[in-house]
């Protein structure tokens, strides 16, 4: 699959990046001596030349602000260091956001491109709702059960750090000893929140210290018969390594001391806080509980759904869309010849035994096999619906056993920009009960092709569009995308059997209930087992998957609105599309007006398609 893009080159990037000032500064061209003739002087830059310039300023001085960002991009120039997330840090950019809103501010819009005003644009929306999560920044949580820094540094250096070259081991073994430093700034976060009452819920944290322990055991920190995580990972990368057997013992032993001395004693720390605080996190478990709960509510729904809906007419347009998938999967019954109701349906959709494969190698092998094969077969029909396709290449992979407890079923890791790494559908196999293969479908297209794959691959090699576009984020418009596809697929001719239709339902219905439950715990003032017994009430899946899925909504409060919010708006808008243009309407044209500038918010999305409709016309 083929895209035609320009990259931004390594070595400009590198030079820009090594002598950029603070991207705020405009340079203005300097005046010439009299003397010299009219003809020869410099001429003024234009508002688009200085407007070009400041967003490739303001990019490259955020990349090298975060060398983790660095390296899920390819590139190594900071690749012995960790993210700074101190106190300091975080009023440092804060700054930065405030300088770079006034100065684009300024820019003349009368004197730029369409394409240029639609940047700018962007550019303000997300600095004014960084701006607005600032206020808040003390209520996220930085460290939950879903995803934190005690499962992402294991995560990173197993899937993102490379090891190609003698440097990149001991870039390696630096950021190991880097591992103290960052849960220090942890774990001042955490006491920051606790003067302030902000905590997680008190049953998260078994789940956060058993994580942590997890990856702190086996060799070289304790005598056991399995070596740890990241001693595996970086033994197995130094193996592949062609250098001298007296290089790699050195290295090896290197590793081995920053993990005793610095990574040990590091997530030693960051337990005994966690242990702490869990005794005096206050009860309950949605926002609501927490001191400007509501407020703070407020912004994760205008965060994630990039609308101003508020709880209630979210929580409504759940309980609409609830009744109205409910309506489509009796026909699914109806198709099948399942005589009783939806609720003995949805018991036997989770019990029978031809749902789900062993929790055995052999049936995650036979997951794994199949899952490619969907998005093989998905592949063979992209050009007839897309005209941008993505070069990157997608491969599928099983979620780690380190964090394959505690994370979601299924998830997504964009390719890295020099396309050394690929994108990466992530399924969570740990309890195959969890992965019904009526399911199987709509995952690997919402995770893969063409639904997150595309969208975020093609995003990053898109080309004629600032850097920082490519990267900014808007979740309705993301996974709402992701959602779209789990229905286009059907209209694409699959879901041939009506058990995989009956699943790609089932998905859209886990979505709509999401506005029901997650609204329902944070402003509502539901219980995790009151939300854990709605979904079970009203979908198909197990009840561990349900319990994953709410302690999920409520580490991560409105997230998990962002879906369906995002869906529901693209839908509408192909099917006005379709209403006005008739047969003039293209699936290809349609497609690519979404994808073809990046994340945009679903109000500059809805201006976008009706400007693309008048085209059209």
């Amino acid at each position: 699959m083929k895209i035609t893009r320009t990259l931004f080159p390594l070595s400009v990037l590198a030079m820009s990046l090594m002598g950029c000032s603070q991207p705020e500064q405009q340079t203005q061209p300097q005046a010439q001596p009299q003397e010299v003739s009219a003809e020869k002087q410099q001429a003024p830059e234009t508002e688009s030349a200085r407007l070009t310039r400041y967003f490739e300023n303001m990019f490259d001085a955020d990349l090298k602000r975060s060398p983790m960002y660095q390296s899920y991009l390819g590139y190594k120039w900071d690749y012995d260091k960790w993210n700074d997330i101190s106190e300091a840090s975080n009023d440092e950019q804060k700054q930065i956001q405030l300088t770079r809103l006034e100065d684009l501010k300024g820019f003349d819009k009368s004197q730029l491109s369409d394409q240029q005003k639609l940047s700018l644009d962007i550019a303000i929306v997300d600095l004014q709702r960084r701006l607005a999560n600032d206020e808040f920044r003390h209520h996220t949580y930085i460290m939950h059960q879903f995803r934190a820094i005690h499962t992402v540094v294991p995560s990173f250096l197993s899937n993102i750090h490379k090891i190609d070259t003698l440097k990149d081991a001991e870039d390696y073994i630096s950021r190991l000893n880097g591992v103290e430093t960052l849960f220090a700034q942890t774990i001042e976060q955490l006491q920051i929140r606790e003067k302030l009452g902000v905590f997680p819920p008190k049953w998260s944290y078994d789940q956060m210290i058993q994580a942590s322990q997890n990856v702190i055991s086996g060799n070289p920190f304790a005598e056991s018969a399995e070596d740890s995580t990241i001693w595996n990972d970086f033994q197995a990368k130094l193996d592949k390594l062609e250098i001298s057997n007296a290089e790699k013992s050195g290295l090896s032993a290197q590793a081995r001391q920053a993990l005793q001395d610095s990574v040990l004693p590091a997530y030693q720390a960051l337990i005994a806080e966690l242990q702490k605080q869990r005794q005096i996190t206050p009860d309950g478990d949605g926002v609501w509980r927490l001191p400007d709960g509501d407020k703070w509510y407020d912004n994760r729904l205008a965060w994630f759904t990039t609308t101003d809906y508020n709880a209630d007419q979210v929580h409504q347009i759940g309980l609409e869309n609830v009744e109205r998938i409910h309506t489509l999967m009796r026909d699914i019954m109806k198709q099948v010849n399942f005589e009783g109701s939806l609720k003995e349906f949805f018991e036997f959709m989770r019990t029978s035994p031809q749902f789900y494969y062993p929790s055995n190698d052999e049936g995650r092998q036979r997951y794994m096999a199949e899952a490619k094969a969907l998005i093989d077969q998905m592949e063979t029909k992209i050009p007839e619906y897309f005209g941008l396709t993505p070069e990157a290449r997608m491969v599928v992979k099983r979620v780690e056993a380190f964090r394959e407890k505690s994370a979601g079923k299924a998830f997504y890791q964009s390719p890295s920009k020099d396309g050394s790494r690929p994108g990466t559908y992530y399924a969570n196999l740990y309890n195959m009960q969890d992965m019904p293969t009526y399911q199987m479908e709509a995952l690997a297209y919402h995770e893969g092709i063409p639904g997150h794959h595309m969208q975020r691959a093609i995003a990053q090699e898109l080309d004629g569009i600032p850097e920082f576009q490519k990267y900014v984020s808007f979740t309705a418009y993301t996974e709402g995308w992701g959602l779209y596809t789990e229905e286009l697929a059907k209209d694409m001719g699959f879901y041939e059997d009506p058990y995989s239709d009956f699943g790609r339902l089932a998905m859209e219905l886990w979505r709509a209930c999401r506005l029901v439950v997650d609204t329902g715990i944070h402003a509502k003032k539901w219980s995790r087992e009151e939300a854990i017994a709605y979904l079970i009430e009203n979908t198909p899946n197990p009840e561990n998957d349900s319990v994953k899925a709410i302690e999920r909504y409520i580490a991560m409060p409105g997230q998990a609105t962002a879906y369906m919010i995002g869906k529901l708006k693209i839908m509408e808008l192909r099917a006005n599309a379709m209403e006005q243009l008739g047969n003039k309407f293209d699936y290809r044209g349609f497609h690519d007006e979404i994808l073809k500038d990046g994340p945009v918010p679903l109000n500059i999305l809805e201006n976008k398609i009706q400007s693309w409709v008048a085209s059209q016309k």
